[in-house]
Formats: structure tokens, C-alpha cells, sequence
């Protein structure tokens, strides 16, 4: 018999866009995460805001949550993870396996994945920018949490930094680690939480070095004029080669590459603004769902542009950055996209499920 559900993996924004998206239109779920809170990557990485809007992170996601927790429709199942998969379109058979060790086995109709994206370790840098090797050369995921409670210091003296710049393209666009891509956001997040930090301390100074600016749509007046006019952001176009300690200081070395001559700058803080690599939980499901991966290692999908959501692996479909780097608005729409091709799938097989029962029974 065809399952008559959807089952959906992880519970960030587009797992939990696409449940509620299934459930409004009648059709059952059951919503698999792995940690134990609903949220997904911006409530364990304690965003403080959403580019570009910046709206209160927590905020936009506990209405998420909260939108999907008491839905009769939707069973949630935090602490689990799909351990195994077959079958086709309208009856997938699916093992789900606690973090206790307890196993079930359920019959679904049709599934979504939605394991998102893991941030890029600076650390496979060979120490360029010395990201383990200084306490005050951070992340954009550092900064955020520091934004998020409001308090930017200086890790290393606990005191608010005067000189603060960020290094962009960190794990994108570096052919020497196979990450031959753009990750999209992370020119759009370094203006925000540039926007933020000035917002905090007024009187300190923040640069953005960068190969070029990449603010597509309306991020370019939302984010990157409103940072250079309102808020004096520095953007400054150049390669940095190295950061190294000289004194108390933080020297960023590279080169200006508008003005075509060595730069040597000295910071409080560095903060790199890491891309997004496909997160371990994609790549476990390529291999439990037989679900290709494309060459740059995150979910393939067939169709685009007219269809980006839609595997190879028929009734399977993805949404968000399980598919590549994605924003919280792409990620969003991929979502109701996946829904709906998900629900057909399901309410097509029950159908036909239904007209071959139905004359069968007439010909006894």
C-alpha cells in the first residue's frame, strides 16, 4: 500500500517551511532531525539576526518551530536519523534510529532533504589567517554569537576593539581546495554584522577586504550602500596573503589591489567570513538515499533552472543548501517548491493505488 505521508529530514528553516507547506494542504509529515531542538543551523550557530533584513534570529525561528510543533499533522522526531532507504515514488520504505539505538521502520510517499550546509574550517587554510593560532582572529559564526549577546570584544583582553576587518571568500572561490564556487551570502552577512558592530561600537573602525563585492537583488542598497553611507564601513579591494602578531596588534598583509601596491594593516580583530561546504548530514543522506551528489559535493538535482528541487532519484527532493549555497530566501521558496512536488507525488500514487484496487475488486 503507498504511504500516504511525507517524510522530511531536518529541521532548519526549509525543513521546517516545507512541513508546514505539506501540512497546510492536508497531507501528513513526519519531520526527522538529528539534534535535539528544531532550529537548525541558526539556533546552533546562535545567528543574531537574518541578512538582510536583520531581523532577531531566534525570534524568526521559534515562531518557525512553533508554527509546526502543534500541528496534529506533523510528527516531530528529534534525535534521529534515517539509518536506511528503499523502494520508489509513493512507497519508501525508511529506517529511523534514535540516538538510543531504537530503530522503526516506516512506509512513506514521498521525501524532502533539507540537511542544509556545515561552515567551511578555516583551519584547511594551512594557518594563512591563523584562525587556530590567534584568539582574536574569528569567524563570521564567532562574531554572530558575540552579536547575538550584544557584547563585541577583543577575545584576548575581553575589551571592545578599535580596528576590526573582515577577510572574504574564505573556502569559496579557492581552486587549491576544490571549492571551485561562490557561497553567495557571505559578502551580504559581512556588511550585516559590519552594520551591527558599528551599530554597538560607533567610534571603532571596520574594514572589508575583498576579490569583488557580490551583493545580488536588493542586497546592494539594503546592505552594502547602507554600511558604507550610514555606518563608514571601509570596503577595500585587495588579496590578504597572511595575518601575523606583531606586539598586541594583528597585522593583515596582502595586496591593494585597486591601488596596485603591498598593504600592511594593523587590527584588533580578523574576522573570516567562511563559505559553506556541504554539511555532513547531506552527505550521509547521498549515501543512505543513493542520491548523487554534483562535483562540488551537495546534492544534484535535475531540471534547473525551470526545476531546482527535484533528484535524480525519483520522488526524492531537496530544498535549501543541501543542494549548494543558498540564502534564507532561496532556501525558503525551494521549500514550497519541494512541497508541493512532494504532496503530488504522494496524492498521484494514492490515486492510482485506488483505481487499481478499485478494478480489481470489480472484476471478482
Amino acid at each position: 500500500m503507498p504511504g500516504n505521508s511525507v517524510l522530511i529530514i531536518g529541521g532548519g528553516p526549509a525543513g521546517l517551511y516545507a512541513a508546514r507547506s505539506v501540512a497546510d494542504v492536508g497531507t501528513p509529515v513526519v519531520l526527522v532531525e538529528k539534534r535535539e531542538h528544531l532550529g537548525g543551523t541558526p539556533v546552533t550557530a546562535n545567528y543574531a539576526s537574518f541578512t538582510p533584513h536583520l531581523e532577531d534570529a531566534e525570534t524568526a525561528m521559534q515562531r518557525m518551530v512553533n508554527d509546526v510543533s502543534s500541528d496534529p499533522l506533523i510528527e516531530i522526531l528529534l534525535q534521529t536519523r534515517v539509518t536506511a532507504g528503499s523502494g520508489g515514488p509513493g512507497d519508501f520504505a525508511v529506517t529511523l534510529t534514535s540516538r538510543s539505538g531504537e530503530t522503526r521502520e516506516l512506509n512513506v510517499g514521498s521525501i524532502i532533504v533539507a540537511t542544509g550546509f556545515d561552515h567551511f574550517d578555516p583551519g584547511r587554510e594551512t594557518q594563512m589567517y591563523g584562525y587556530y593560532e590567534y584568539e582574536d582572529v574569528l569567524t563570521l559564526v564567532d562574531a554572530e554569537k558575540m552579536l547575538k549577546a550584544k557584547n563585541f570584544v577583543r577575545p584576548s583582553t575581553g575589551l571592545p576593539p578599535k580596528r576590526i576587518c573582515f577577510i572574504q571568500c574564505v573556502g569559496s572561490r579557492d581552486r587549491r581546495l576544490g571549492n571551485e564556487y561562490c557561497s553567495k551570502v557571505c559578502c551580504g552577512v559581512a556588511s550585516k554584522e559590519a552594520i551591527e558592530i558599528k551599530e554597538l561600537l560607533p567610534d571603532a573602525k571596520v574594514f572589508i577586504f575583498y576579490i569583488d563585492m557580490r551583493m545580488y537583488g536588493f542586497w546592494e542598497d539594503q546592505l552594502y550602500w547602507k554600511a558604507q553611507e550610514e555606518h563608514k564601513v571601509n570596503y577595500i579591494r585587495g588579496i590578504v596573503t597572511e595575518v601575523l602578531r606583531r606586539g598586541d596588534s594583528l597585522v593583515v598583509k596582502g595586496e591593494d589591489t585597486t591601488m596596485g601596491r603591498p598593504m600592511e594593516v594593523p587590527m584588533d580583530v580578523v574576522i573570516l567570513s567562511v563559505g559553506m561546504v556541504p554539511s555532513a548530514g547531506t552527505i550521509e543522506m547521498a549515501k543512505v538515499l543513493n542520491l548523487p551528489r554534483e562535483r562540488h559535493g551537495f546534492l544534484e538535482t535535475v531540471g534547473a533552472p525551470l526545476d531546482t528541487v527535484t533528484t535524480p532519484v525519483p520522488g526524492i527532493f531537496v530544498a535549501g543548501a543541501a543542494a549548494g549555497p543558498k540564502d534564507i530566501e532561496d532556501s525558503i521558496s525551494m521549500a514550497g517548491t519541494a512541497a508541493m512536488k512532494a504532496v503530488s507525488t504522494v496524492r498521484r500514487h494514492l490515486k492510482q493505488a485506488a483505481i487499481a484496487s478499485s478494478m480489481g475488486g470489480g472484476g471478482e
